[in-house]
């Protein structure tokens, strides 16, 4: 029965990722979710019929082309697909089925779409915080109660303004903007679902891991500027799958 369950959850992760690519891209570009409501080629604009939209299968039927123009589509959107259907199972393995699995899914979800919109276009959409922001928050008012949901609310609040005067402070000092408001506005998501303390240490783990890409990037392209949401998210979910507590591990390592 789990092995079924996690083979259903790997599906829908994928179609969520078809989805994903769509949103990142319409939202990135200034436009609507709803019109047109087929997807299109970007190239040709030719809607894509069911059997173009099966992910990641429609990419290697078609030999990564589009069916009517021939150019080749980005490898990006079905490796988008297959991310975003091993986050939904991972997540499932992880937490089964629980509201912990329903935040995990939305903070998957949130990286996936933040890597379309800010690898490619350099912006992090505000409906997609916001969508975000306000499901967690219904999320965790039923599952831990409006006294503990209110805890997260300060915690993301608080993470939030130490981020944005952290931003205004580095900018003043190197005179050009640090980080963008997307990724400002998005610690607020980060620490709503970590609370304060693990909030900030994912910002840690996030840097680490974009510190090379920068390197790389300054090397190649005479730039340190990087879109540094999708790094930020990933350090969140490494902290949230692995279920670490850094408050914890603090608090023992002062009994030491």
């Amino acid at each position: 029965m789990e092995i079924l369950i996690g083979i259903i959850v790997f599906i829908y992760g994928s179609i969520f990722g078809s989805f994903y690519n769509v949103v990142g891209y319409r939202l990135s570009n200034d436009m609507s979710l709803i019109k047109p409501r087929g997807s299109f080629c970007p190239n040709c604009k030719h809607e894509l019929k069911w059997f173009e939209l099966i992910p990641i299968l429609s990419f290697l039927i078609q030999k990564g082309r589009c069916r009517k123009c021939k150019k080749k589509i980005a490898i990006f959107y079905p490796l988008i697909e297959l991310s975003t259907a091993i986050l939904f199972l991972i997540s499932y393995l992880i937490f089964g089925i629980s509201y912990e699995f329903i935040i995990a899914l939305i903070l998957s979800s949130y990286l996936v779409i933040v890597m379309v919109s800010d690898f490619k276009y350099m912006i992090i959409p505000d409906e997609v915080t916001l969508f975000c922001g306000a499901l967690t928050i219904i999320i965790e008012i039923l599952a831990y109660g409006p006294l503990k949901t209110l805890d997260y609310i300060l915690a993301g609040s608080l993470l939030f303004l130490i981020v944005f005067l952290f931003m205004k402070i580095t900018s003043y000092i190197f005179k050009k903007e640090s980080l963008g408001g997307g990724d400002i506005k998005l610690e607020f998501v980060i620490g709503l679902i970590l609370g304060f303390t693990n909030g900030i240490f994912s910002i840690f783990i996030g840097s680490i891991i974009a510190f090379p890409i920068a390197i790389i990037n300054q090397m190649k392209n005479k730039t340190n500027m990087i879109a540094f949401g999708p790094f930020l998210l990933i350090g969140a979910i490494i902290l949230y799958f692995l279920k670490i507590d850094v408050f914890e591990i603090l608090k023992n390592l002062t009994y030491l």
